[in-house]
């Protein structure tokens, strides 16, 4: 039997070899070009618009670049060396992570919860959803203006309930307050933006089986059970989207904090955050050398950050 089967194994593997190598067939050929065809749009839009952007920004960093003067000299590290050294950086920084700490916290509990809420069998589900989708269609005017309204110490309608409930009038100092400014525009944006992680949670919620959930069911798991052992491993992957694309946008927060609060800064520049400061250090006195080295110190802050996220969260089960 050696004999009759060992012979049999070799044209097997070698008809394996070409089926494999029969694949790329002139079929799949005009369907590869197609796809490329589709995408080239998008990939002259990144190399033109972007990629050269960022290569140029980096290139710029090293320069005492104006605008506004020719033949730029060359400054190795020294706009590094300048941005290191003020206080002014250092401070924009941690508001600014730990504005974006506080709102991706927000906006992630939000909106899984919210999530939660609206898969469920209820009426008018669809009228929720898009309820709590609707104030992410609003422009950041329009939400700065409005909540600073609501804000407002003397007569702001969130001091007035609270007036109402018993607190002193102008009981808390929303955007005035060194301690609350942070904290106030966070609540803001978190309003603002929980809708489209709640959407991206809806949808992962739908791909769980509900095999799953009948099975916990009958196994006797509670409803918290269920939640941490099936709800939550299984969104890991929606979890890890939303926290990165939450941390990358927020850390860029700008309208938010320049329109809410009185100044530029807001008090004791407790609402000072990076892009702030590229615009008021870099863009208006067309420092665009040192711009460049703010912007390319945030993106390294974000790449390090988003690999963080991805090593916490993007850890598969054994």
């Amino acid at each position: 039997m050696q004999e009759s089967t060992t012979p049999l194994a070799q044209p097997s593997a070698r008809v394996d070899k070409k089926v494999r190598g029969s694949e790329w067939t002139p079929l799949r050929r005009r369907e590869a070009l197609t796809g490329y065809l589709f995408i080239t749009p998008f990939v002259a839009f990144f190399v033109v618009f972007i990629a050269k952007a960022v290569f140029q920004s980096v290139y710029l960093s090293f320069f005492d670049y104006n605008p506004l003067k020719k033949n730029p000299p060359f400054i190795g590290l020294g706009n590094f060396q300048e941005l290191f050294k003020d206080p002014l950086w250092w401070t924009s920084i941690r508001n600014t992570l730990l504005f974006a700490v506080l709102t991706v916290i927000g906006t992630t509990i939000l909106g899984l919860f919210s999530a939660i809420a609206v898969n469920q069998q209820i009426r008018g589900r669809n009228i929720f959803r898009g309820l709590f989708y609707a104030p992410g269609l609003l422009s950041v005017g329009v939400v700065g203006i409005t909540w600073a309204w609501l804000y407002d110490q003397q007569y702001g309608i969130i001091n007035y309930v609270l007036h109402l409930l018993g607190f002193p009038p102008g009981a808390v100092q929303w955007l005035t307050s060194a301690n609350m400014v942070l904290i106030s525009l966070s609540l803001t944006t978190i309003w603002w933006t929980f809708g489209l992680p709640m959407l991206i949670f809806l949808a992962g919620l739908q791909n769980i089986p509900d095999q799953l959930y009948e099975a916990a069911r009958i196994d006797g798991a509670s409803p918290t059970q269920a939640f941490q052992y099936i709800t939550l491993p299984l969104l890991r992957p929606t979890l890890l989207f939303v926290s990165v694309t939450g941390f990358i946008s927020h850390l860029q927060v700008f309208g938010q904090a320049y329109i809410m609060p009185p100044g530029v800064g807001g008090p004791a520049n407790a609402s000072f955050t990076v892009i702030i400061y590229l615009w008021q250090e870099a863009l208006r006195p067309l420092r665009m050398g040192y711009g460049s080295a703010v912007a390319v110190s945030l993106a390294v802050i974000i790449v390090l950050i988003t690999l963080l996220q991805f090593r916490l969260l993007g850890r598969r089960e054994a």
